[in-house]
């Protein structure tokens, strides 16, 4: 969790990027047997669970937020070395009355001695991305349940690492992907499940989202304060802008390809063929800097040369013969946007213009607006909850990803976004780097369900614990 990254360390990470595919690791029968013991160890379902924290920036807070405003929800530890964050995290717990949790703030190492405490059930992982899979896999080792927070990954090899240590421990890990529980896009997974887009054909997401703001700012304040980053930087500048300084891919995918691949069924009955990916120019960051009143071309920064394309699109290529178009765009001006598009042989919706047709169903070459088609398909979880999301962030997105976290961990179920999913939608991310950086050659998928997507079962939103 340190802020600070070196251009080796990035080279280092990243140069897996363009390499063969990871062999997978090939597990033993005195694996398999330990994994047997300790599921039938955990197998009692609690009342009450004992989170541990690993990350309590701003992203943690909001799961910190979550978990208090639940009484089966202990918060048992934080770790953290950003003594501002952990400070405001601990705040937050005063001001609701609770114990305080146990702290670990000694070091961007010190997480290791809350997965020591045997006491903890659950952690869940808000730590900048760098440091998801190393947390991820001590976590799981620890057998400790595990909720990560979403983000791309390095490499091909460390999405192995988090299904290999899965299979190896039996401990579950949950990919808190909050967008796959937007209400709207619940609503039109209802629409696809019940046939009214016919076959499935083209889909469309993306994270399209002007970060300049939240890249750069003066070490005070979050938000367009300024063109600072890094060291100088404050919450996000902190460490996610030298992502951009140094790499050029789709670094944020997964709120784009959850929603898409629940309705493609990835991983469940279809799965990620191939990918190539395409990058324009980087322009946007270092005119933010040069044009900003607390910048300048004399800046120092305005020197610093951003090796990520302004627009970086992505086609993926299902088994099932679906393509799914990914865009990445964060160094621009421009409103906030998933993009959501789903086509099929009856219809499409689209996310930009709120809007859709269905053959038949609606008037031919024409939008009509999607409102009351989604309140018509309203998916019976938001039914069920939408009262109890109201308070929860981003839309209520955050009460129903929790939730889920919170009733699977209880149970000791593997979560309905499960390792498998993680390690797929975190590939994007190396497999589009590569892609770009051979001239968007064709960049094939793992299987990292070693086969299991033919048989597995779409789940996702289904039943109560959803």
């Amino acid at each position: 969790m340190p802020h600070h990254i070196d251009r080796r360390s990035f080279l280092q990470k990243t140069a897996l990027a363009g390499a063969a595919l990871a062999t997978p690791t090939i597990l033993s029968s005195e694996t398999t047997e330990q994994t047997t013991l300790q599921t039938k160890e955990k197998s009692a379902i609690k009342n009450k669970l004992r989170i541990g924290f690993i990350g309590v920036g701003l992203r943690g807070q909001n799961h910190v937020e979550m978990a208090l405003m639940r009484d089966d929800c202990e918060i048992a530890a934080l770790a953290d070395p950003d003594a501002r964050m952990m400070a405001d995290a601990l705040k937050m717990i005063e001001e609701k009355g609770r114990k305080k949790p146990d702290v670990y703030a000694n070091g961007p190492h010190d997480y290791q001695r809350l997965l020591a405490d045997k006491n903890i059930d659950a952690v869940v992982i808000a730590s900048p991305w760098e440091w998801h899979t190393a947390q991820c896999v001590a976590a799981m080792q620890a057998g400790k349940y595990v909720g990560t927070e979403v983000g791309g990954g390095f490499s091909l090899d460390e999405c192995w690492q988090l299904v290999n240590t899965h299979e190896a421990t039996g401990a579950h890990l949950m990919f808190m992907e909050n967008v796959c529980y937007r209400r709207d896009v619940m609503a039109v997974l209802q629409m696809v499940r019940e046939g009214l887009f016919g076959e499935l054909m083209h889909l469309e997401g993306g994270y399209q989202h002007d970060l300049r703001g939240v890249k750069f700012n003066d070490g005070q304040t979050p938000y367009d304060s300024g063109v600072e980053f890094g060291e100088k930087g404050f919450s996000e500048a902190r460490w996610r802008t030298k992502h951009s300084v140094y790499r050029n891919g789709d670094l944020y995918p997964t709120h784009g390809v959850g929603p898409v691949a629940m309705m493609t069924n990835i991983n469940r009955g279809n799965r990620f063929l191939y990918l190539t990916s395409t990058a324009t120019k980087a322009r946007g960051l270092h005119n933010y800097i040069v044009e900003h009143p607390k910048g300048g071309p004399s800046h120092p920064n305005a020197k610093v040369e951003f090796n990520l394309g302004d627009v970086v699109t992505t086609i993926l290529k299902t088994s099932n013969g679906e393509t799914i178009l990914l865009s990445h765009d964060t160094g621009l001006p421009r409103p906030y946007s998933l993009g959501f598009r789903v086509q099929g042989t009856k219809g499409i919706w689209m996310d930009v213009n709120k809007s859709l047709l269905l053959e038949g169903k609606t008037p031919a070459h024409k939008w009509e607006d999607a409102q009351s088609w989604l309140d018509r398909y309203d998916h019976p979880l938001w039914k069920k909850y939408g009262a109890d999301a109201k308070t929860a962030g981003h839309g209520g997105m955050d009460f129903f990803v929790f939730h889920h976290f919170v009733e699977s961990a209880k149970q000791n179920i593997a979560p309905q976004m499960d390792v498998y999913d993680a390690a797929t939608w975190l590939a994007i991310t190396p497999l589009s780097e590569a892609s770009i950086a051979t001239g968007s050659a064709p960049q094939a998928f793992p299987d990292f369900t070693r086969g299991r997507w033919t048989e597995r079962k779409a789940d996702f939103a289904m039943g109560d614990i959803f």
